[in-house]
């Protein structure tokens, strides 16, 4: 197990120092390829990946999916074991991928759930901005609504990352990326009165932008919690999440006659080769687009 163990690490450390992947993503990649490891061990009796052929690999995918695991699961988890063996090749620790004709399994895209404009309205009205506690979750909800940014930028933005002089939040993206992204009036306005007015009682060494009670930076699940806490007091029955405000965003925008290159540079998304092509002229024509298009702008 130690020497199956040695090649793992050093891939799971290339993903961090190489590719710059999430904190989360490698978490999933470990977790996932120690499943893979302990099937390897237990059922098969292989401690080298020298041994691993096809077969084993197939017996390992049929016996995922006959403990139950959802087709987006094993997907997943076929990504992290194919990307592990091409790793194992490219280091020349073997000389073939055994997972090369694997099939992957297919996954059925579910329809995105958004808000209507309506909607959004009654959840950004729901927050007291009277309290602290309301202030900086309205500031945190707009700030969602207004950027479309992930839930993972937004729990390691720190004060100094919003510039409301200049109109806009500098957040670090996913893979190491960074964004500079405009914000809005009615955003501008929410974070503004929760800086200066919210954060009374949070220590002035405390960086973080967004806080719990404990003064400590809000996480993924504290986030999650409060969007459902408003969602439920702005009589939004719906199944809610960050995802949705970044959906709706989305569909907002398009449906005010934005262009899809222009909601996929503000979105953060790069798969498309002319947005890339392209991404030197962002910044300036960025702002300009969001004034026309953003709702709350």
């Amino acid at each position: 197990m130690e020497k199956l163990q040695e090649q793992v690490t050093a891939f799971l450390n290339e993903l961090s120092e190489q590719q710059h992947l999430s904190v989360n993503t490698i978490d999933a990649y470990r977790n996932d390829i120690a499943q893979y490891m302990y099937f390897l061990s237990d059922q098969q009796g292989c401690s080298d990946w020298l041994r691993v052929d096809d077969l084993m690999v197939r017996k390992y995918f049929y016996w995922i999916q006959d403990q139950g695991s959802a087709a987006a699961t094993v997907a997943r988890k076929a990504t992290a074991v194919r990307r592990f063996h091409r790793y194992l090749v490219s280091c020349h620790i073997r000389p073939d991928d055994p997972t090369y004709l694997m099939d992957t399994p297919k996954v059925t895209l579910h329809h995105l759930e958004v808000l209507s404009y309506p909607q959004i309205e009654q959840l950004l009205d729901a927050p007291d901005s009277g309290t602290a506690t309301g202030c900086r979750d309205l500031a945190m909800l707009e700030l969602l609504y207004a950027t479309g940014m992930h839930v993972s930028e937004l729990i390691q933005l720190n004060v100094n990352d919003v510039h409301l002089d200049m109109g806009f939040v500098h957040c670090g993206g996913k893979k190491g990326r960074e964004r500079v992204l405009p914000i809005g009036k009615k955003a501008e306005a929410a974070l503004r009165h929760y800086i200066e007015d919210g954060r009374e009682n949070v220590p002035e060494d405390e960086c973080a932008l967004f806080v719990n009670r404990r003064c400590r930076r809000l996480s993924r699940q504290g986030i999650w919690k409060i969007l459902k806490q408003y969602a439920a007091i702005a009589g939004i029955n719906q199944q809610l999440s960050p995802e949705t405000l970044r959906q709706s965003l989305a569909a907002h925008l398009l449906e005010n006659g934005a262009d899809v290159l222009s909601v996929e540079m503000l979105m953060g998304r790069t798969s498309t080769l002319f947005a890339q092509r392209f991404s030197h002229t962002a910044k300036p024509l960025l702002k300009d687009f969001y004034r026309l298009y953003h709702p709350r702008a």
